[in-house]
């Protein structure tokens, strides 16, 4: 399979008719347009208000019925998904399949079974077994003892005080759980223990209705991962040994306005790393619109390769970021988004990066937006390691290893400053057309080098890689691009880039000569990309292809003056039916790419095309979402 997929789906990506994205190659992936509609009820058909109704599939999302029972779940990527309601006091039903297309509402109709109502429609509540200690007084009138109440001398009197009040003693939550209470003949202790049972009913009653009542999301994937520079290494010792990775999502609403997600990763090996990440997302429908999360990352090397030593005081590397944005709905025509990312990476030298940005988009009319940029974006060597992925990204631990081109130099953080406007406009439903101006200053860019030799040493492998900083440049361009929908299942964008760039000479500029020869001191760089993404709902197929095309990117071989060049992420999510159960999704995924850094809108326009050399990179495995 994985084969097959390295034989014909690359091929197939690098010599379609490339049309393009941005530079940075970054926005990848087309805004869900599907809508859900629908009708929650009873059994007896009256309308469900408050229920919480998900739709999972290549994208989740919740929404609240209103108090007619409706519910509208919006702005879904085309495609299958699951569809189901929870309500406190009903019995979930089965989730449902239903299809949806960008260019019609689907429609769902859910219907919930009501619990048998006890005391008016509510749970008799749990009393614990009891001695002497009674509740109100009805219940002490009504447990009263033989010797109180049968001065007549009935058949009560015949019987003790102690028999009497173990034969009329309330059943405790205990009693459901095992097949006997003791019970202590002392009143005292009788009503401590009935004290301690009503605590621990409570709670057991709270983490109960936790999880069955909260409408969790996620997935699990089990993926091995390998990297190969030619396609006959990838069958042969040459090739990077595979890794292993166990990669968790879970997610939940919080109320109806927001949700969080916490994704945590493992893999172990000569590399052991794990990471986590947790954010907290505000929906569409609100005038703030928070974004806050954090992660912490680390990686430790136990191998053999004395480059991958370099830059390390312990043989690991920890990292840890916070980030908070916020989009404002001025009016109905402004939005502003500001906000800043941190972050903390022990192997600068106690560096600090600090990250902020500044957005607003203007909507004179309908269907059109103007919209700016402002942000600085630090980048710090090896950060590709340690980050979450984009929407098309898979996520995997830090697994390469890097250090500095020349030893005993420090690492040094990239700062891009960067300037934008553009303009958009809705053609049709299903097309938008763009155009932008852009303007970058940066600091110490960034070179990233794979299959470097150093003289009296081993070549580095595909799972290590060099940096090295080459000075200040400026660049400054234009772009103009399309996303449009293709026959209800197809989904592209392409943009075309230009930009002219200036360099300044510095210490390391050299290496850029070295290893790229063709790069000049001002030069001008064409850049095309494009984005494809394709569901084949009559086999449960899912294919997203990403290619970018630029004459911009260093040579991949010493001596070659041309720097033209491809970079390509080729995904296919195949679904498994037949390993169904429930609410739950089975799919394989096999993934392969040479794309280094992941997109970045704000990003310096020479991260990627300043990788030389980057081998390609095989995901395989499966995936559950539920």
């Amino acid at each position: 399979m994985i084969a097959l997929a390295v034989g014909v789906l690359v091929p197939v990506c690098v010599s379609m008719p490339v049309s393009a994205q941005t530079s940075q190659s970054a926005k990848h992936s087309i805004s869900g347009d599907g809508t859900i509609q629908g009708l929650v009820q009873d059994d007896g058909g009256a309308p469900v208000a408050g229920a919480t109704v998900t739709a999972t599939g290549a994208s989740t999302v919740i929404g609240i019925t209103d108090r007619l029972g409706r519910f509208t779940l919006r702005s879904l990527t085309p495609g299958p998904y699951l569809v189901r309601a929870r309500m406190a006091g009903f019995a979930a039903p089965r989730a449902h399949m239903v299809q949806v297309l960008s260019s019609t509402p689907a429609s769902s109709s859910i219907a919930l079974h009501r619990l048998d109502p006890i005391r008016g429609g509510q749970a008799p509540p749990i009393v614990p077994a009891s001695i002497g200690v009674l509740g109100d007084a009805q219940d002490a009138a009504r447990d009263e003892p033989p010797a109180a109440k049968s001065a007549d001398g009935g058949d009560n009197a015949k019987e003790g005080e102690i028999e009497w009040r173990l034969r009329h003693a309330r059943r405790s939550i205990l009693n459901d759980a095992v097949d006997q209470v003791m019970v202590d003949a002392s009143s005292a202790a009788a009503g401590e223990r009935a004290r301690a049972d009503r605590l621990a009913g409570s709670a057991a009653r709270v983490a109960t209705s936790f999880f069955s009542e909260t409408p969790f999301f996620g997935q699990v994937n089990l993926l091995t991962t390998s990297s190969f520079d030619a396609p006959m290494d990838f069958f042969t010792t040459k090739s990077l040994a595979s890794r292993s990775v166990a990669n968790i999502l879970l997610g939940a609403p919080v109320g109806a306005n927001a949700d969080w997600t916490v994704r945590g990763a493992l893999t172990q090996g000569d590399i052991a790393s794990w990471v986590v990440f947790g954010d907290y997302v505000t929906r569409a429908n609100a005038r703030h619109r928070y974004n806050i999360g954090l992660s912490y990352s680390t990686q430790r090397y136990d191998g053999a390769n004395f480059a991958a030593l370099r830059n390390v005081t312990d043989g690991s590397r920890n990292v840890g970021t916070l980030h908070g944005f916020d989009t404002f709905a001025v009016t109905r025509a402004l939005t502003l988004t500001y906000g800043a990312r941190y972050g903390h990476y022990d192997y600068l030298n106690g560096e600090n990066l600090l990250s902020p940005r500044a957005g607003v988009v203007f909507t004179p009319a309908a269907h059109v937006r103007l919209n700016a940029l402002v942000s600085i974006r630090a980048l710090a060597p090896g950060a590709e390691e340690f980050m979450a992925p984009t929407d098309m990204g898979i996520w995997l631990p830090p697994q390469r290893t890097f250090s500095s081109v020349i030893d005993g130099n420090p690492l040094v953080a990239e700062r891009t400053r960067h300037f934008e406007a553009g303009l958009e406009r809705d053609v049709t439903a299903r097309t938008t057309v763009s155009v932008r101006a852009f303007s970058q200053q940066v600091d110490n860019q960034l070179m990233t080098i794979f299959g470097l030799q150093e003289p009296g040493r081993p070549p580095a492998t595909a799972g290590h890689y060099f940096v090295a900083n080459s000075g200040p440049l400026d660049a400054s361009g234009y772009a103009a691009g399309v996303k449009t929908v293709i026959a209800n299942r197809v989904r592209g964008s392409v943009e075309y880039s230009f930009a002219r760039a200036e360099r300044s000479p510095s210490d390391g500029l050299a290496y850029l000569v070295l290893f790229a020869p063709s790069q000049p001191f001002h030069e001008r760089v064409h850049d095309v990309s494009t984005s494809l993404e394709t569901d084949v709902p009559e086999t449960s197929t899912h294919v997203a292809v990403l290619c970018r095309f630029s004459d911009g990117f260093a040579p991949r071989e010493l001596g070659n003056r041309s720097g033209m060049d491809t970079r390509f992420d080729v995904q296919v999510r195949q679904a498994l039916p037949f390993m169904d159960f429930s609410s739950a999704k089975w799919e394989m995924l096999i993934a392969v790419r040479n794309f280094f850094h992941d997109a970045a809108g704000d990003g310096s326009i020479y991260d990627e095309l300043l990788v030389i050399h980057p081998p390609k990179r095989v995901v395989g495995g499966l995936t559950l979402r539920f």
